[in-house]
């Protein structure tokens, strides 16, 4: 399960969407979400669902990849969905058990929220699959900017959103190995009662506090090592540059919006 988590990954590559301007992504990112939550209807929906499939295709990379950002909510989207499915007592009734009832509305909210979560979660993902965590790092900067004027370390705060993004997959990974050498010496991690699987966990919890703070230990080291001090005089390699597709990009993305937010009033 937990190599299935794809949260923070990179996949290099030279696809139009990888070529965009990283702070029009940022911005083309909030568009999407704002699309999603713009109505109630399946025809909201339906736009949103157009957008992040034309997208995913033009990211080239294999879908696969999506469904395993997917993948490790499936419970978080069951336990919505039954809660969604039992909680909602408007509507017509078409089963009902004692005090448990479900109606067309709670179906018809189960299955809308359950779509929902799964393009918010599928179109968000586009963004650190295409963006390096040092050029989102970057746009993130730019963005944030005019907040320099209020004495806000806009610099910092990039970086440390930065490497919380970049340690993901690291953390990830290092949780598997721990689980691994852990049942290797006969921790019983997958089984038994909820009480005793709460207690195992604790085998795993510590050395993997242990090994973030080496972690961050170490990158602080290496970034005293190389004289970092902040945005203070900073350069960098690349320069973000404008090219006509983001403005295409950023128009494109506007016309489904529109589209959603018409749709949805219908």
């Amino acid at each position: 399960m937990l190599r299935d988590i794809t949260i923070g990954q990179f996949f290099p590559g030279n696809s139009v969407i990888h070529r965009l301007d990283p702070r029009f992504k940022i911005i083309l990112t909030i568009l999407f979400i704002v699309m999603l939550f713009s109505g109630s209807t399946f025809l909201c929906l339906g736009v949103g669902a157009v957008f992040t499939v034309m997208i995913i295709l033009l990211t080239r990379i294999p879908v696969k990849m999506y469904v395993k950002s997917i993948k490790p909510l499936f419970i978080f989207l069951v336990i919505t969905s039954l809660l969604n499915l039992f909680l909602v007592s408007t509507g017509d009734v078409l089963w009902k058990w004692k005090f448990l009832k479900i109606t067309d509305e709670g179906v018809h909210l189960s299955i809308f929220m359950v779509v929902r979560i799964v393009l918010l979660i599928a179109g968000t993902s586009v963004l650190t699959y295409t963006t390096s965590p040092i050029t989102l790092t970057d746009a993130v900067e730019r963005l944030l900017s005019p907040l320099k004027k209020l004495k806000l370390p806009v610099h910092e705060l990039a970086m440390m959103m930065s490497i919380a993004l970049r340690f993901i997959p690291t953390l990830i990974e290092e949780t598997d190995k721990i689980m691994a050498a852990q049942k290797a010496r006969g921790a019983e991690i997958d089984s038994g009662s909820l009480m005793t699987r709460a207690r195992n966990l604790i085998s795993i919890l510590v050395p993997l506090f242990i090994s973030a703070f080496r972690r961050a230990d170490e990158l602080a080291t290496a970034m005293e090592c190389r004289c970092y001090n902040g945005g203070k005089g900073r350069t960098r390699l690349r320069q973000l540059k404008t090219a006509p597709r983001d403005y295409i990009a950023l128009a494109v993305t506007l016309i489904f919006l529109a589209a959603a937010i018409i749709v949805g009033r219908l």
